[in-house]
């Protein structure tokens, strides 16, 4: 399924978001920015990526597209709608629309109950059908993400991490949401048992229409499942690009870095340990002044230490966060 250009599902505009940290009897508390200035929309049928680094906001993200936290500043907004506006029984009723696939199965799911009494946990405090109907839901969950009736009976110890995984994946569809927040949910699955996962993901997209954020480490997997690619690195929002764009690595010098980084198969193929990223990410309680990127970065100009670069659109549909996109001859290389 195309994304449907003309609908937008979700929407950031202009979202920060900062954490106080520290604090007490003699120091003061420090402001963490674990996003800034991020805006990007999400459209229906859509599966966009977000990649980076730990501790780049791929998380604090997910939990702001499902109203878990409430920006700083600028709205996130589903449908047009703010979703800060949402209160009581229309915020209970959004919840139905807005779910998230988690990356560990294990502490996703009580230990304690059986998979049918998993699923149909959250019918029951949305108070969706009798019980007899309740079944017959679970029954179409487990079969739309091929696991069979006679996995109801189980506890989560007793399903393989593939088969919990799919579980997961089911009580997440249970409210028919339209928008899923898949939040690393391959990352500790074994390589033919990811490719399982991920090709079920794009058949739910297919099948339901959903609009899925994923957010992976795997830039190399979001790059092939994905329709475009959000790169986040320390808060910012690097570059959003077309799936397509980053057959060769994308444009700014980190998404390049970090596609040189991802391991690949095929050893004629990996890059010399001098094309991966240099150094550690600084931390986000005392971020490099101008583009928080150029302590790392091999490309940097001048003004990269000075000013923050511009969003600059090379192309349609195509944004970067980089000195060396703007059109203009004053940027020498140092």
């Amino acid at each position: 399924m195309m994304p449907n250009q003309s609908e937008t599902m979700l929407s950031f505009d202009a979202v920060s978001m900062q954490f106080a940290t520290g604090g007490g009897l003699f120091s003061k508390s420090r402001p963490l920015h674990a996003l800034k200035d991020i805006s990007f929309e999400l459209r229906r049928g859509e599966i966009l990526g977000v990649v980076g680094e730990s501790g780049s906001g791929k998380s604090t993200l997910g939990k702001l597209a499902l109203r878990l936290l409430d920006p700083s500043q600028g709205r996130v907004r589903f449908r047009q709608h703010d979703l800060a506006d949402y209160r009581g029984a229309a915020l209970k009723a959004l919840r139905c629309e807005l779910q998230m696939v988690f990356q560990d199965p294990n502490s996703a799911l009580n230990g304690r109950m059986t998979i049918e009494q998993c699923l149909r946990e959250p019918l029951q405090l949305h108070r969706r059908g009798t019980r007899a109907e309740q079944l017959t839901e679970i029954r179409r969950l487990l079969d739309l993400v091929g696991l069979p009736d006679s996995a109801m009976a189980r506890y989560p110890h007793e399903l393989s991490g593939g088969q919990k995984q799919r579980v997961v994946i089911a009580r997440a569809l249970a409210l028919k949401p339209t928008v899923l927040v898949a939040d690393e949910a391959v990352a500790a699955l074994d390589a033919s048992v990811k490719a399982q996962i991920t090709n079920l993901l794009l058949e739910l997209r297919e099948r339901l229409g959903l609009s899925i954020i994923f957010i992976s480490h795997d830039l190399p997997l979001v790059q092939t499942l994905c329709d475009r690619v959000l790169v986040l690195y320390l808060g910012r929002l690097m570059e959003l690009a077309p799936h397509a764009a980053l057959a060769d690595g994308g444009r700014h010098p980190y998404t390049q870095a970090l596609w040189r980084s991802s391991p690949l198969a095929d050893p004629s193929q990996r890059m010399l340990d001098e094309a991966l990223v240099a150094g550690e990410i600084p931390s986000p309680l005392k971020p490099p002044p101008g583009c928080v990127f150029h302590t790392r970065c091999a490309k940097a100009l001048p003004c990269c230490a000075v000013t923050e670069p511009p969003a600059i659109d090379t192309s349609p549909g195509h944004r970067v966060l980089c000195w060396l996109y703007e059109p203009t001859d004053s940027l020498e290389s140092p």
